[in-house]
């Protein structure tokens, strides 16, 4: 089975990790398109309190338009979702491991799309921390 996420905990405060990831993942050609504040949003929607958690909506826009060029379909889990979040003193960062989408599509050329994908995400992730692992 695979792993559905490549991770990292790093001892940085829970802002200094996102502006860190953020910078991570723009070295490695990937841009925040999206931002998601779950602590904030789930507050306000429905009054439920969790730890501090934000999903970042994460595109290299030459490795989304080679995987959509495979398969239009899947173009739904796109962009690649990166998580901060919280917990305790220290602070988790998971990327959805993109071999998740060759599990999901048998499209020629899509194994080769999400190696790459794979590669970059693990550089980015391991530039936060010496603790990455593929989880």
């Amino acid at each position: 089975m695979t792993e559905l996420a490549i991770g990292t905990r790093v001892d940085m405060p829970f802002e200094q990790t996102v502006d860190a990831t953020r910078e991570a993942l723009a070295e490695q050609g990937f841009g925040v398109l999206t931002e998601i504040d779950m602590q904030s949003t789930l507050k306000s929607k429905i009054d439920a309190d969790i730890e501090r958690y934000v999903i970042l909506g994460a595109c290299n826009p030459q490795l989304a338009k080679a995987a959509i060029d495979t398969d239009r379909q899947v173009g739904l889990l796109l962009p690649c979702n990166v998580v901060v979040r919280a917990d305790g003193s220290s602070t988790i960062v998971e990327a959805m491991n993109p071999q998740v989408m060759v599990g999901l599509s048998d499209a020629a050329g899509l194994a080769e799309v999400a190696d790459r994908a794979t590669a970059l995400l693990q550089s980015a992730i391991m530039a936060l921390g010496e603790d990455s692992t593929t989880a």
